[in-house]
């Protein structure tokens, strides 16, 4: 693979980063809260059969923090803005995380451009009397290792998300993720009236061992979502790109080339 490009791009005056590798349909990822560090280890992969385009989300990173950022559905109409600006069509949108919840958002919203969703450990939605963590009352350490099955994927992630140097940046993506998931935690109560609405075809793939939004989170998603597939990755925790990263490529490769040949 080519070295992906980076860039900055300005949409509707608001400058953010993005990522792009490769060729073919467009496939949009949106990253959770630590930032679009969790999927550039499938960039390889992905690239060879896609235009990857990973954006780093207003209020993440190096991108500005905008005065209008409140919400998750700001976000999902500040990427409707994103694919009419680069002029995308029929995009595969991938979610993950809080990514997810934006994902769904937008799905809702204005599916024109759209080819397939896909989500990915998706926040966004409550399914009462599920026992999950609360991230918040963690401290950065332990909410990596929660998130992890296996710990030594843990560690990995812990040292590259936490290493040294890295103080500013996961201050500024906690403090936007604090503006948009704190009240009511991780949902948007209204969200799942609309779901029924997302008319593209939509997956599903969920780490069998996620504690953060457990698997019964994804057949509630399921249920919501009309047709939707679901694939459950065994002993895998919330970020199945990083420890999965194989069986969350097939998952995902393997419903994108069924969609096709469904066509």
């Amino acid at each position: 693979m080519e070295t992906p490009a980076q860039s900055k791009i300005s949409i509707r005056g608001c400058n953010i980063g993005l990522t792009r590798a490769g060729a073919g349909r467009p496939l949009l990822v949106l990253h959770g809260a630590s930032g679009p560090g969790s999927f550039l280890g499938c960039l390889p992969e992905l690239a060879g059969r896609h235009d990857v385009l990973l954006p780093e989300h207003p209020g993440f990173g190096a991108s500005d923090t905008p005065a209008w950022l409140d919400n998750a559905a700001d976000l999902a109409n500040f990427y409707l803005d994103f694919l009419d600006q680069l002029d995308l069509e029929a995009v595969d949108l991938v979610g993950f995380s809080v990514g997810g919840w934006i994902a769904a958002e937008l799905a809702v919203r204005n599916a024109g451009r759209l080819a397939s969703l896909t989500l990915v450990s998706a926040a966004g939605i409550n399914v009462p009397g599920v026992q999950r963590i609360d991230s918040f009352l963690m401290t950065d350490e332990q909410r990596l290792r929660a998130f992890f099955h296996d710990p030594k994927r843990a560690e990995e992630m812990i040292a590259r998300v936490l290493g040294p140097g890295q103080e500013d940046v996961n201050f500024k993506n906690q403090t936007t993720t604090a503006r948009i998931v704190w009240q009511p935690r991780d949902y948007d109560p209204h969200l799942h009236k609309w779901l029924h609405r997302i008319k593209v075809p939509t997956h599903l793939i969920w780490g069998a061992n996620d504690r953060l939004f457990p698997k019964e989170y994804a057949h509630a998603w399921q249920k919501l979502i009309p047709g939707a597939a679901l694939t459950i990755i065994p002993e895998c925790g919330h970020v199945p790109p990083v420890e999965q990263r194989q069986a969350f490529l097939a998952a995902l490769e393997g419903f994108l080339e069924g969609k096709r040949a469904a066509a």
